[in-house]
Order: structure tokens, then C-alpha cells, then sequence
């Protein structure tokens, strides 16, 4: 199942891509501007590039590695960081902003989550991948008994029906950028978030796997567009100095309710039925995109654009996108 955040294995490992995510999400937006235009350009291509190689590349080519040795994977992927680091040196180095007081990095993580807090926007950007991966793990938890015993699934089958998620996951992070452009990106954003809860619900009631493996690709276009268009305005909007600590903040809330999904969807499947923790997860996700859709509207999205766009600057990305300033705000 897609989730809106990859949550670390554990370890060094996990500690290392946490700390990797949280300081790429703060260097694009220096890198490009903060140009609304050209960060969903960026993101839809990073999101495409991940799915790609995380569900098309990578099983088929660890499964090959695997047959040359047990430990071929695990050098393979040794050997991947490294050129990742070495990739990451010829990027150009951003000058970091320079802080007024020392603080520690307590007080800079609690600035960064009253920035979160206070800002309705900001919050409801952070709440839907947290309140997703509630929703997310509960399904995921649960999916491969679910497509065995009410699906008549096999292995072979599985791995088509987790294709078929990611190719939706493909299609939706290259026309994200388009959806925002057409209905605003408030709007775009209310809609995936939609999309993602009613292709969990005909999830839980398809009757054959052909019908289940067209709900994932669905939920899985939702996930991919939301997954270019929430994250590219926050870097739009949040200032420089702020940037890791709200990206930090967005992440924890989202990595901390996985396990909370993760255990619901296992407990309702064990007191009720495989099917239930299905439902709940739409029902979930639907009252979420409820709940946050006013808080994301394209009004409140074209007025935090309007804040950070530099004074008398007609050009500025934020006055060029007539969608969004007419699109209306009531989703």
C-alpha cells in the first residue's frame, strides 16, 4: 500500500534516510527559487523516479541479485548509497541561513512544531499524510490475507495487484502538476485526498481481483499526485529557516501514527472480519478530506502564495495561475 510517508526500518539505516529526506525536502526549495511551478515539476519527477524504481525496478533486481548470493543484495544496496553520495557532492551548496540566537535543538524542534500548529494550512498539509498512514496501515497489514482469502490470490497475483498500485502511483505523480493547474491545487488537494478513500472503499467490496487491482491503481494516482502537490506548496510557503523543522514536524506526525494503523487494522481483522479494517480506512480517509478541506482551500493556498511572493512582482508564480484564484474554495 502507498503511504504518504516511508516509514525508517529502524537502526542506523532508517536514522540515516530520515535525516536524508528531512534535509532534501529543505534543499529544493533553495535550489529552485521556492517556485511553485517548478517544485511540482521537481517533486512529480523525484515521486515518479521513487515509484519506478521502488515497484518496478527494485523487486525484479534483487530477486536476480538474490540468485547470485545472499549477501549480492545487501552490497548492491551498499554500493547504491554510495554513489547516492557521491551524486549528492556535485550538487551546488546552498548558503545556510545564519541564526540571530543559538538555540538548542529542543527549542528548534518545538519552533518548528508551533510553526505547524498555528498555521491552519500547514496543519492540514501534515495532518492528511498522518492521519493516511493510520489509514494506509491498517490496509497494508492486512492486504496480502485479504487478496489470499476473499480475492483467491496468489503470489503471482499479489505482486500484479502491488503493480498495479504503483503504476497508478506513476500516472498520478505526472499529472499532479496539471491537477493543480485545473482545479487549484486546494481543490487538487481535496480531491486525491477523496479519490484515495473511495478507492480503499471499492477495495473492501471488489468482488474479483480484476475490480481490487483497479481500486489500488486508483488509490494509488491519489496518493502519487497528493504526494507532489502538498509537499511542493509547503516548500513554497515555509521560509528558509524553518524549512527542516516543519518538514521534520510533518514526518514525525506521519511516522508515528503508522504503528497506531498498523495495530487497528490488525485488531479489527481478528475481531471482526478481513474486510473490516478496509472500511474503516476509507471511512477514516473520507472524514479526513472532511475535515482538512477547508483548512487546504485554493483561497487560503493562493494567500499564503501572495505572502511570500516578492513585493511588486507581477511575474511571481503565485499571480500567474488563474485556476487557483478562481477555482472555487468550497472543497
Amino acid at each position: 500500500m502507498v503511504r504518504a510517508v516511508v516509514v525508517p526500518e529502524g537502526s542506523l539505516s532508517g536514522l540515516g534516510g530520515l535525516f536524508f529526506d528531512t534535509a532534501a525536502t529543505a534543499y529544493l526549495p533553495d535550489l529552485l527559487g521556492r517556485d511553485p511551478a517548478l517544485l511540482e515539476r521537481a517533486n512529480s519527477r523525484l515521486r515518479g523516479a521513487q515509484t519506478a524504481t521502488s515497484g518496478f525496478a527494485g523487486p525484479p533486481a534483487g530477486s536476480a541479485l538474490l540468485a547470485l548470493g545472499r549477501a549480492a543484495p545487501l552490497l548492491a544496496d551498499a554500493v547504491s548509497f554510495v554513489v547516492s553520495a557521491l551524486l549528492v557532492r556535485t550538487l551546488p551548496a546552498m548558503p545556510r541561513p545564519v541564526p540571530e540566537v543559538r538555540e538548542s535543538l529542543l527549542r528548534q524542534a518545538r519552533a518548528g512544531a508551533s510553526y505547524v500548529f498555528r498555521d491552519r494550512l500547514l496543519l492540514g498539509l501534515a495532518l492528511r499524510p498522518a492521519v493516511g498512514n493510520v489509514a494506509f496501515l491498517a490496509v497494508e497489514t492486512v492486504l496480502a490475507l485479504f487478496a489470499h482469502d476473499r480475492l483467491g490470490i496468489d503470489t503471482y497475483g499479489f505482486g500484479l495487484l502491488l503493480t498495479a498500485e504503483a503504476t497508478g502511483g506513476l500516472l498520478g505523480a505526472g499529472i499532479a502538476s496539471h491537477l493543480g493547474r485545473r482545479l487549484g491545487t486546494g481543490t487538487a488537494l481535496t480531491c486525491t485526498a477523496a479519490v484515495e478513500g473511495l478507492a480503499i472503499l471499492g477495495l473492501a467490496a471488489a468482488p474479483n481481483p480484476y475490480v481490487a487491482g483497479l481500486a489500488l491503481a486508483v488509490c494509488g494516482a491519489g496518493m502519487g499526485a497528493t504526494m507532489v502537490l502538498g509537499p511542493s506548496l509547503r516548500q513554497a510557503i515555509v521560509p528558509a529557516h524553518l524549512m527542516g523543522r516543519v518538514a521534520s514536524t510533518s514526518r514525525m506526525l506521519a511516522m508515528c501514527a503508522a504503528p497506531i494503523g498498523a495495530f487497528v487494522g490488525g485488531w479489527l481483522a481478528t475481531t471482526y472480519d478481513i474486510r473490516t479494517p478496509l472500511y474503516a480506512a476509507a471511512i477514516l480517509l473520507l472524514a479526513m478530506t472532511a475535515i482538512t478541506a477547508s483548512m487546504t482551500g485554493n483561497r487560503r493556498v493562493e494567500a499564503a502564495l501572495r505572502a511570500v511572493a516578492p513585493a511588486g512582482d507581477p511575474d511571481h508564480p503565485a499571480s500567474e495561475n488563474p485556476a487557483q484564484q478562481s477555482a472555487p474554495d468550497s472543497l
